[in-house]
């Protein structure tokens, strides 16, 4: 009932983990406009995503334009792009393959199959949080940078959108629930104790009765 009770669990936060990395991914807000200095008073915001910027202004009306070529990207959106991409399809085959080991499941029959299965399940999720983990800590690395660098103009410093919060938070679910499917212990074949019991030679008095310490 544990095993499967953190199965359940560890599941779960993968799961959520890796819908918000999916959302992370879609998300424009990566960069966001920092206002500072002449930018105090703004008439527009603008957001800065893996595949569009979009122009938000004081009216509330937004205006987004996907990015024409991916060359022209800056090298942290080439990468955050790849490996948010690649950590969302791991996260799709993380979850088959726990499904396919899972308790409530028939799909394997050997327990010991089964467990080592949810624990694989479990490395393939530690391993989505760690790709997602690496764009977002080299993006906010650049903005960081970029925002207290006094040779980039005021205009274009940018602040951290909340994406990359989100990505952390998918982050440390999956990094989480991964931990939780690989303490998923494999149960041995044997179950039960095997006693062997030793044969005793009853031995019989000389009057033909039975010696007492036979029934002992």
């Amino acid at each position: 009932m544990v095993s499967a009770g953190l199965e359940i669990l560890g599941l779960s936060l993968c799961v959520i983990g890796s819908l918000l990395v999916m959302v992370a991914c879609g998300l424009p807000m990566w960069k966001v406009t920092a206002f500072i200095e002449a930018n105090i008073v703004v008439a527009q915001t603008i957001w800065d995503g893996l595949w569009m910027t979009c122009v938000v202004q004081s009216t509330g009306q937004m205006q987004c334009k996907v990015h024409d070529s991916v060359l022209a990207l800056s090298h942290d959106l080439q990468a955050a792009r790849a490996l948010t991409v690649i950590s969302s399809l791991m996260g799709v085959l993380g979850l088959m393959v726990v499904i396919a080991g899972a308790q409530c499941t028939n799909c394997i029959r050997t327990e010991y199959v089964k467990a080592r299965v949810v624990n694989a399940g479990g490395v393939i999720y530690i391993l989505s949080g760690l790709f997602v983990l690496v764009p977002l800590c080299w993006m906010a690395n650049s903005i960081i940078s970029g925002f207290h660098n006094p040779q980039v103009p005021p205009s274009q410093k940018r602040e951290i959108g909340a994406a990359l919060y989100i990505g952390w938070a998918a982050t440390a679910l999956l990094l989480i629930g991964g931990a939780l499917l690989c303490c998923s212990c494999p149960s041995s074949g044997n179950t039960g104790y095997s006693v062997k019991y030793a044969p005793t030679a009853k031995r019989s008095t000389q009057n033909g009765d039975y010696d007492k310490r036979n029934y002992v």
